[in-house]
């Protein structure tokens, strides 16, 4: 699950550590409906999950390997205030960092390392870029892909793995829709 809105989201900002915002935090509380049954809770450490983890009736184990991607010197940042060329180059080249921070494709084997050796059955609070990696990975798809994924805040993906195999069940599914 992403977690809940914040001033950040709702700005189009490169997130920092900050809490969520009154609507986020009413919307995080109706996650409850859809928590799967059984299985760990594990939360990125970042404020936000944590805030929408608590407010979802979760106690998670906090996991730092899912935490964000780190977008080095644009944190706080909206794409307006950052270099529109340097976007750009960070898009097109997943090798990229012009940030200062990880790379798409450092970000994205991150990702799937924690996923693959992850729990059997867990409900993860965590970020919109760490959703799009787990989901790129699960279905073998091209990095370019990463940028084709909406994720939206307080959304559930569902991801089932069978034999090392993994099946995409569910996508941005909007709780609060």
């Amino acid at each position: 699950m992403r977690h809940a809105s914040t001033t950040a989201t709702r700005a189009s900002a490169f997130p920092l550590d900050e809490p969520l915002d009154e609507r986020g935090r009413a919307d995080a509380a109706r996650l409850r409906a859809v928590l799967l049954e059984g299985g760990e809770a594990v939360s990125s450490p970042a404020l936000r999950c944590r805030e929408t983890a608590e407010a979802a009736g979760l106690r998670p184990r906090l996991e730092p390997r899912v935490v964000e991607c780190d977008f080095g010197s644009w944190g706080g940042s909206t794409l307006a205030e950052v270099d529109a060329a340097a976007v750009g180059a960070w898009i097109a080249d997943p090798d990229a960092a012009p940030h200062g921070g990880e790379t798409l494709r450092g970000f994205t084997a991150r990702i799937a390392e924690w996923l693959d050796a992850g729990p059997d059955s867990a409900t993860v609070i965590t970020h919109g870029g760490v959703v799009r990696a787990a989901v790129v990975h699960a279905l073998g798809a091209p990095l370019d892909a990463f940028w084709r994924i909406e994720v939206s805040p307080v959304s559930v993906t569902e991801l089932e793995c069978h034999d090392g195999r993994w099946t995409l069940k569910r996508l941005n599914h909007r709780v609060n829709a």
